[in-house]
């Protein structure tokens, strides 16, 4: 009895200590970068649609800082890169024409800047889809009606 006890104390911190497959605690860091570009894009918007330049220009400021912090590099590959650069480049175009008190010229830079997002969000899915461990295939599975492995006579 004694060394069933000790078995399961044994498994019970090994559940604890060793990490199940791929999983990794969330990053907080990250997710409240996210939340904090959401928000600010938010408020961007409401500028646009108030012509208020000054929110506007303190929202663009805003998120170039978020896109300089060492929270906002998810990943470390060229690709990312090309797409964290391509967002500074549309937010520093909305300051700027915020400052010119251009509201076509910003609307047509939150374009720009929500499609990087958006193309940047779908390479971060593609990249944890290529990670992801391989679960069993369809047609491996029994009673499934793909292909079987077995030679049928």
């Amino acid at each position: 009895m004694r060394k069933f006890i000790h078995v399961l104390a044994l498994l019970a911190i090994a559940a604890v200590v060793v990490p199940v497959g791929n999983s990794q605690p969330p990053n907080r860091d990250l997710a409240r970068v996210m939340k904090d570009k959401l928000k600010n894009a938010q408020v961007l918007m409401e500028g646009m649609a108030l012509s208020d330049f000054a929110k506007i220009q303190r929202s663009a400021d805003e998120l170039i800082q978020l896109s300089k912090s060492a929270e906002w590099m998810v990943h470390k590959t060229p690709r990312y890169e090309v797409h964290s650069n391509d967002f500074r480049r549309a937010v520093e175009t909305i300051y700027q024409k915020a400052k010119d008190k251009n509201i076509d010229g910003v609307a047509l830079a939150y374009v720009d800047m929500t499609l990087s997002c958006v193309r940047c969000h779908q390479y971060v899915r593609e990249l944890r889809e290529a990670r992801a461990p391989i679960g069993p295939r369809p047609d491996a599975i029994a009673g499934g009606n793909g292909p079987s492995r077995v030679a049928r006579k």
